[in-house]
């Protein structure tokens, strides 16, 4: 059981680091210093997350800790816990009781890696995104689409949360966002957006991670200059339904592993 663990690490650590280092390369203007954080799923028992205050950009094998899902999804389920019993827990779940500290924002990548078809996620902190979720506009941002290619990348809306203090209030309060949005729509959220905090995507694959993350990104620059010019304009209903439904953005979909 062990040994066909370690091969899974094998397999997904590399892959996760090159996540990490592309969210986090300094060019893309979504993390600085020790923001944002990753993870993968390993199997049903265990995943691996960013420690805390490592930077994403640089991160190396010894920055991921490997965790074990239990504690982290049993501590969601209670109304309220203390910061010491939190760190306990979080602190608990690692595999390796010598690895580094996982970041507190762990237990809301152990909520989305528990998903159905969820294996990669990221959490970065955009200056052109965050700069319409510290504004009254986060809402129309998160529930309407510009443009054809932010359908087919994002989704037809992506799920906004309020404010809440990172950590267990925030996961707590993603859960019931997304779990919202999965009984209208049937499925995850692509994007999460948490307002005057940052972004959040998940998938089955780095590649729709990275693809969600960057055309989101895109949006918000799109949606900032519509706005300064009087706009933005907005797709209609049907129109996104029908870019959402079309055979030949699903092939699109499926050749880019979205």
């Amino acid at each position: 059981m062990r040994g066909a663990l370690v091969s899974s690490i094998e397999q997904t650590l590399p892959t996760l680091l090159q996540l990490s280092r592309e969210l986090g390369a300094e060019h893309r203007h979504l993390a600085i210093l020790g923001e944002g954080n990753t993870s993968a799923k390993l199997n049903h028992e265990t995943f691996l997350v960013k420690a805390s205050g490592s930077s994403l950009g640089t991160l190396t094998e010894s920055d991921v800790v490997e965790c074990r899902f239990a504690p982290l999804l049993e501590l969601m389920k209670r109304p309220d816990a203390s910061d010491a019993e939190i760190d306990d827990v979080l602190n608990g779940s690692r595999v390796q009781s010598d690895a580094k500290r996982p970041s507190v924002e762990a237990l809301f990548h152990a909520w989305l890696l528990s998903l159905p078809g969820i294996a990669f996620v990221g959490h970065t902190h955009p200056e052109a995104v965050n700069a319409i979720l510290c504004s009254p506009r986060a809402e129309e941002f998160a529930a309407r689409r510009l443009f054809p290619d932010q359908i087919v990348c994002c989704g037809e809306s992506s799920v906004l949360t309020p404010y809440c203090d990172p950590g267990l209030k925030l996961a707590q309060s993603i859960a019931v966002e997304s779990e919202r949005f999965i009984a209208q729509r049937g499925a995850p959220p692509r994007v999460i957006l948490l307002k005057s905090h940052g972004i959040i995507t998940l998938g089955a694959t780095v590649q729709a991670v990275q693809a969600a993350m960057f055309m989101t990104v895109k949006a918000a620059h799109i949606f900032l200059g519509a706005a300064a010019l009087g706009g933005p304009v907005y797709l209609a209903d049907a129109d996104i339904a029908r870019i959402a439904g079309r055979s030949d953005e699903h092939y699109r979909q499926r050749a880019l592993k979205l």
